[in-house]
């Protein structure tokens, strides 16, 4: 038996590859550390980011979070700041993604709960877990595709054995399986883009921009292993305004809003959106930094999509304040989330359009009950003084009476 390692192919440009030239993954990619310029794709080195919410300790500005956000009514955007940047949707798509197998699910018979984990991007705890697992008989589990996991967020218990239902997409992955047998569809191979329901996924995306011949820039693998498609952040935001149009005509609006801890969980943005909407507002985090918002509001009777973007990535408690801010804007109340230690966030108004400068201004960053500890109340030098008296009591910088 040879010992010898394979010979290694080359694909057109010489560069080696271990894969049979021709077939995926037979160029080996990046070719430069660097990056690679593509014509009609901005890097993140060239968009025009801003400055969404800075956190001072002090007055001085110790992180300052840039990013973009967009804010449309019907298919026509009304207010963007940040620069129309392309990005993938990640999670944040899967309410849309759903339309694709909606009328298959409905024939099912599910249940709220089914259809709820349907949509989620949940943390593996155990009703999120059971209610994934419940989508599928047991002997369709070998199906599952998604990666293997432990739970997103674990309190006290500590899973150390990683499953797939852990994963944070388990629920949409056994619903896509659950769906796809319904519809007679092979169900081998469905997290590639080659699978037959991939381009009706693309159908819906282009009937909600009303954008008939769209195409995708890119289409990549997600981190669940489903295909994720570009968009700019304007084009998100108008479909979340066309998931508004659509409440009434599937299921998706109102699993969400009737079970809004199995989309996410505890402490998770969109959940505490969804509950802060009172029915009146559908939420979804996607990976690296993104919440989209479907808003039913009287001053956008056409409905209203905000999308928010994070430039460098996920950042919970960042993406937090910039949708505590809109939304209060428009007289939802979102709870601050946990405050900062010895710090306060402070909110740039290009995040609203200016019809709603007056109000961002009476959606405070903190909380009554939040001691201001980003300060001392005191002159540095003052309370200098203080502590270096005699009176170890005197430190308050006033002068103790005799």
């Amino acid at each position: 038996m040879s010992t010898e390692a394979p010979e290694m192919s080359e694909d057109d440009s010489g560069r080696p590859s271990s894969v049979t030239p021709g077939r995926p993954g037979s160029a080996i990619y990046p070719t430069n550390p660097l990056g690679e310029q593509h014509e009609g794709i901005a890097t993140g080195r060239d968009v025009e980011w801003e400055p969404l919410v800075d956190f001072r300790r002090m007055d001085i500005s110790e992180n300052t979070i840039h990013g973009a956000i967009s804010w449309a009514h019907g298919t026509e955007i009304v207010h963007s700041f940040g620069g129309n940047v392309l990005i993938y949707g990640r999670s944040m798509m899967k309410p849309l993604m759903m339309k694709t197998f909606q009328e298959a699910l409905a024939a099912e018979s599910l249940s709220w709960e089914q259809k709820a984990i349907a949509c989620s991007s949940h943390n593996g705890d155990t009703e999120h877990v059971a209610a994934a697992q419940s989508l599928l008989t047991e002997s369709e589990w070998g199906l599952m595709q998604c990666p293997l996991d432990v739970p997103l967020i674990q309190f006290g218990r500590q899973v150390r054995r990683p499953r797939r239902w852990f994963h944070t997409c388990s629920g949409e992955h056994a619903a896509m399986l659950k769906a796809l047998r319904r519809m007679g569809i092979n169900r081998a191979g469905y997290t590639l883009p080659s699978a037959p329901w991939f381009p009706m996924y693309l159908d819906v995306l282009r009937r909600i921009m009303d954008k008939p011949d769209w195409e995708p820039q890119r289409v990549a693998k997600d981190g669940c292993g489903l295909p994720t498609v570009s968009n700019t952040v304007d084009e998100l935001a108008v479909m979340f305004a066309g998931l508004v149009r659509e409440k009434d005509e599937d299921w998706i609006w109102e699993a969400m809003n009737r079970h809004p801890d199995l989309i996410g969980g505890f402490n998770r943005l969109d959940s505490t959106c969804l509950k802060a909407g009172d029915g009146q507002l559908l939420a979804k985090e996607g990976a690296d930094g993104l919440l989209g918002l479907s808003i039913i509001h009287p001053d956008w009777p056409n409905g209203l999509g905000i999308v928010i973007k994070i430039a460098h990535g996920w950042n919970s408690q960042a993406t937090w304040y910039v949708a505590r801010a809109v939304l209060g804007v428009l007289g939802i109340h979102l709870r601050n989330p946990y405050p900062l230690y010895r710090q306060k966030a402070f909110i740039v108004p290009g995040i609203v359009p200016p019809q709603y400068l007056d109000e961002l201004e009476g959606v405070v960053t903190w909380d009554e009950w939040d001691p201001d500890r980003d300060r001392f109340t005191l002159d540095w030098k003052e309370y200098s003084t203080a502590m270096t008296r005699a009176d170890p009591f005197s430190n308050e910088g006033s002068e103790m009476e005799d």
